[in-house]
């Protein structure tokens, strides 16, 4: 896992730790602005992008650990090579672990500002993001803050708020394990949230499975969701050889019923229904 640490001077470095060896690290969740505005490994590497505006994230971050007095952070956007497929695959497959692993994840939400922010949070980009789901839903320590990079609360003081907003279980927001949860429940969690690449609406979705798999960019959603959907069939094959074919849960039913009246939602465009027979 390659980290970014704040040095004395103000400038950041870049250190890999291999194995068990990882620091504390706090960790960004956030949205992407156009690719040319965000910093890649490469810009770190080279010492260029500071007059890139996703520059500004990285700043905060990086302040924001040393507050909470956290010597390392992560940010997706420079801390993967993603020149290299096979570390771009491996980083995928292993994002939900390093969010669930983070000491603090701070949500930073450029289109939430001070001071009027709550009608804004609940119709923040944020909240509409593929990747972002697991961000949510992985860390136990989730705070959000305004794009002036002010504390807007955390994942428990906001529970109620994010649960209308998303959908989500309170019990899953609260850390509970998600096999708890049905298959179609967790999808029915991220039926409209959005991808810039398509088969990324599957990949992002690996960890909240608790399924690897390579990636294949340009085989395409359809595909994706496949190969994804056959992974997961095999997995709870694997855990009860007599699966029960019940298809909604309670805990559905209550996220179902928390998007009534707000949104349409027809699980079978986003999925294909899995039921074991």
């Amino acid at each position: 896992m390659r980290l970014l640490k704040l040095k004395d001077d103000g400038e950041f470095c870049l250190v890999e730790f291999v194995g068990d060896k990882i620091p504390q690290y706090a960790i960004l969740s956030h949205t992407w602005g156009p690719d040319y505005e965000e910093v890649t490994f490469k810009d770190l590497v080279e010492g260029t992008g500071k007059r890139k505006a996703g520059y500004q994230k990285i700043r905060f971050c990086g302040k924001q650990a040393a507050d909470d007095d956290l010597q390392y952070f992560w940010v997706d956007t420079c801390c993967i090579d993603k020149s290299s497929s096979a570390e771009l695959s491996e980083a995928i497959n292993s994002m939900f672990c390093w969010y669930q692993n983070a000491a603090k994840c701070y949500v930073y939400l450029s289109d939430v500002a001070q001071p009027r922010w709550k009608p804004a949070f609940r119709k923040s980009r944020w909240f509409t993001r593929g990747w972002t789901l697991q961000e949510l839903i992985a860390p136990l320590s989730v705070s959000f803050f305004s794009v002036e990079g002010e504390r807007l609360g955390d994942k428990e003081s906001l529970e109620q708020t994010i649960h209308e907003i998303t959908g989500i279980a309170v019990q899953a927001l609260q850390g509970c394990s998600l096999s708890n949860f049905s298959v179609d429940e967790r999808m029915l969690w991220a039926a409209e949230r959005k991808t810039k690449r398509g088969e990324d609406a599957a990949y992002s979705l690996l960890g909240i499975f608790d399924i690897h798999m390579p990636l294949i960019y340009g085989e395409g959603r359809e595909a994706a969701f496949n190969r994804l959907r056959r992974k997961i069939k095999r997995s709870l094959k694997a855990q009860s050889p007599t699966p029960s074919a019940a298809f909604y849960s309670t805990h559905e039913e209550d996220s179902r019923r928390s998007i009534h009246g707000r949104r349409q939602f027809d699980i079978s465009t986003l999925f294909c229904s899995i039921v074991l027979c």
